[in-house]
This record gives C-alpha cells, structure tokens and sequence, in this order.
C-alpha cells in the first residue's frame, strides 16, 4: 500500500495485524463462525420461496447496496489499484462462488451433509494460507487441526446415513473456492479494514449481480413468506456482509490457521440451529463430537507456527 492509501480507515477503526490484541481477534473471529453457522438454515429458508439462481443472485445485490452505503456514508476512496486483484479473488470465492454452489447443493443435500464443507474448510484455508503467505503452522497445529476435521467430517458424514450424493461436486467446489477467498481476504485485512475488504469485494459485484438478478427473477418462480424473506434477508446482511466483516477483522489480528481452526465448530453449530429452525434430529454423537471439536480448537490456538 502507498504511503498516501487510497483505503484509509475511519479514525475510530484501526488495521489489526497478528498479535495485536489476541483477545478480540478471537472474538471477532468466533462472531462471525456464529454468523456463518446459520448461512445453511437460512439458505433452506430461502429456498422456500426463491429459486437457486434468484436467491444467490438477490442475495448478493442486497449485499452489496449495504456494503456501498457504508462505504459512501463514511466517504471511504476506493482501494489501491494494487488491491483490486485480489479483492476479486474474495468477490468470485465468498460472495459468488460459495453461495452459488452450496445454494445449488443444498437443493438436494441436507444442512447436516452440507455441514461436511464447512468441517473441512479450516484445514482447506489453512494449506491455502501456507501456499500463498508462506505460513509455517506447528506439528501440534496440524496434527490438531486434522483431528479435528477428521472428527467433524466424521460426524455430519454418519449424520447424513454415509452416502455421498450428488451435490458433492457442488459442496467441494465450494470447499475450495471460499478456501482462496478467505485467504487472500485475510491477507487483504492486513492493510486495509476487513469491513472495507469485504465491502468493495461486494461492490465489485454489483454490476454482474444485478443483471444477474433481474434474469433469475424473471424465470424462477417467487413466493414472498415469513421464511423465505427471513432467510433471504439474513444471508445477505448477516452471512455476507456483516459475519464477513468480523471475520475477516479477526483473521487479520490472530492470523488465518488460527482463525480458521475456529470454524471447526461452524459444523455442530450449524445442525443446532438445523434442529431449532428446520426441525431435522441429530443423535447421541452430538456432544461427543462438539467435546472433541472444543478440545481441538483449544489446541490450535495454543500452538505457535
């Protein structure tokens, strides 16, 4: 970044970096894995009343007139030229890429099979953050970490009876691809706020959104509910924009690895609110898994690379 950025921070917003105040990174981090647990109930929401296409499509228009009211609001210049790949990088990952593929996998696919994504993505980001930051995690770090994918993947396969379906290609292609994006968000984060990196990576797909949406809409059938505006309107400012934003601060103050080992819990969270909002059973494994996931993220965060 120049000396002079062209993405300067509000004056009550600071640029965290790894280290710099552990505690509410974690938390922050930890806000948005929250956040995120129930970007897959809210989809089924969604999916109510939007077709695939609308849902992803609307979603991210929504998103985006958020995001680009706050950034004019708080008259916020646009980033260094420098910045803009990989802001479209975190555009084509998290709010396209993700979102359209688990959209289209959770057609057919269960929140608690879909939960399989999210169970390996902490070790997905992990590995893409070694690749393009250079990143040395511990052996303890990855020995945790594998323990605790392992386990998690365990469980949500059993939950969904052991069979793969068919939606797995949609799930996995997913698994990668916000994989990159949170990684190059989370390096993004370091120079500039994660508000701000999330923000314009919105605002950079507007113009392919809202075409996108007017589209969708006009071939998908429409039906307005409690339920499907519910879950339309959280996916586009709770799961895209603001789980986002704290996510991406938090991942900036600890580091990625650490950061993303929390999501390992995203998974048990996710069938809680599965079985509170869509009414879906889980079994007795429940607890054991979440005791063995809570050990594996105490771990990680202990472990130094």
């Amino acid at each position: 970044m120049r000396a002079q950025s062209s993405a300067i921070a509000p004056p009550s917003i600071a640029v965290s970096t790894p280290g710099q105040r552990p505690g509410l990174g974690t938390a922050l981090a930890a806000l948005g894995v929250v956040a995120f647990s129930l970007t897959f109930p809210a989809t089924a929401w969604g999916l109510e009343g939007f077709g695939p296409w609308s849902l992803v499509a609307v979603r991210s228009v929504l998103a985006a007139l958020i995001a680009g009211a706050c950034l004019l609001a708080l008259r916020i210049r646009p980033p260094a030229r420098a910045h803009w790949p990989g802001l479209a990088v975190v555009a084509a990952g998290v709010v396209l890429g993700f979102p359209l593929l688990t959209t289209l996998a959770l057609q057919t696919s269960t929140t608690a099979h879909a939960a399989v994504v999210v169970g390996l993505l902490p070790l997905t980001t992990a590995l893409f953050s070694a690749l393009r930051m250079g990143t040395r995690p511990s052996r303890t770090f990855w020995a945790a970490a594998l323990a605790g994918a392992a386990a998690v993947v365990v469980f949500t396969v059993r939950q969904s009876g052991g069979a793969l379906s068919a939606a797995d290609a949609y799930l996995f292609a997913a698994l990668l691809v916000c994989a990159a994006g949170y990684t190059e968000g989370g390096r993004l984060a370091r120079v500039m706020p994660g508000w701000q990196v999330i923000g314009w990576a919105l605002v950079l797909c507007l113009p392919l959104a809202v075409p996108a949406a007017a589209v969708a809409l006009a071939h998908e059938p429409v039906e307005l509910t409690a339920h499907s505006v519910t879950g339309l309107l959280w996916v586009a400012a709770g799961s895209q924009f603001l789980g986002l934003v704290v996510w991406y601060r938090g991942m900036a103050a600890i580091g990625i690895p650490k950061a993303s080992q929390l999501q390992l819990a995203q998974p048990l969270l996710t069938l809680v609110w599965s079985v509170l909002l869509l009414g879906e059973h889980l079994t007795v494994a429940a607890p054991l898994t979440a005791a063995a996931v809570l050990v594996c993220i105490a771990v990680t965060q202990r472990a130094r690379g």
